[in-house]
């Protein structure tokens, strides 16, 4: 079942076509991976499915309804930006109140577990937080409104390396005890390549990509060895990239059945790509094609 349509969805800015004709699925109660370079149009097409901007043309569906000026919709959508804004005279202990009236399924034990977890100073001015600290205040804000749809669009600038891993275990475990569809957008793409189970790569504002996160984890191979081996190895393959130095060369290709055994019988290392590797090189690779 899905939980989020759309059907030839286009936004155009003036003469910019941010989200071009793009006609996606995304399955209820699973997580979803919305991924792409800056400026792609992961953040326009959020706005969108959640009602604050309007389509040029298309169509979409939010739990099988227009979320367009729908407070039924809206209710069960939570939506936290990289950029959120709130009051500079809120503290977050005003902000958390608020969202506790707005989510019907807040739970506000969870809440205070994430404020000590992320060690957040509830009565300091919003105004006086590090950009870390604000980042704090969304993830508890999307996490605690266990909202049916939740969106995450880069939700923890200013986090360290320590606190985003918190942010993803405390996501899957509550995702775990309570399912519902997160779309979650991230340039941290091995940070939470375990918590993908589904993937759109926007590029220019169209679907590069739509898979299966497994799918996608074997999806490329890499090969390295002296450069004439590697060369001659991948002739007619399909070639993402190749890196040389020297009398050496790497190539990242798709995987075919059985090429990586002929590679060790070619007597040339053998390396799987990681998710975010494989979508950096696709990235790459279509903007060299352009």
């Amino acid at each position: 079942m899905s939980a989020i349509e759309t059907r030839n969805l286009t936004k155009h800015f003036r003469d910019v076509a941010a989200i071009d004709d793009v006609s996606l699925d995304f399955a209820a109660g699973r997580v979803h991976g919305l991924l792409g370079r800056n400026g792609a149009g992961k953040t326009t097409l959020m706005k969108l499915l959640t009602g604050q901007i309007f389509a040029t043309s298309g169509e979409m569906r939010m739990l099988g309804q227009s979320p367009v000026e729908n407070a039924e919709v809206l209710s069960k959508t939570c939506f936290i930006q990289e950029s959120q804004k709130y009051p500079d005279g809120f503290r977050p202990s005003d902000i958390l109140r608020i969202a506790e009236g707005l989510y019907p399924a807040w739970d506000q034990g969870l809440a205070r577990e994430l404020v000590a977890d992320f060690r957040l100073p509830e009565k300091r001015a919003i105004k006086k937080l590090s950009r870390g600290q604000l980042s704090a205040v969304g993830i508890i804000i999307g996490l605690a409104s266990r909202a049916p749809l939740t969106f995450f669009d880069e939700p923890y600038l200013g986090l360290d390396a320590v606190a985003r891993r918190l942010f993803f275990d405390r996501l899957l475990a509550d995702f775990s005890e309570h399912p519902r569809t997160v779309i979650l957008s991230t340039h941290h793409i091995d940070e939470v390549s375990n918590l993908l189970e589904h993937v759109v790569l926007l590029d220019e504002g169209r679907v590069a990509i739509s898979a299966e996160a497994e799918e996608l984890q074997s999806a490329a191979i890499e090969f390295s060895g002296r450069l004439d081996e590697v060369t001659a190895f991948i002739a007619g393959a399909d070639v993402l990239r190749v890196q040389e130095i020297g009398a050496l060369a790497t190539a990242t290709v798709h995987a075919e059945p059985g090429s990586a055994d002929r590679a060790r019988a070619a007597g040339l290392q053998v390396a799987p790509v990681s998710l975010q590797n494989y979508i950096v090189h696709r990235t790459t690779a279509a903007a060299a094609a352009r």
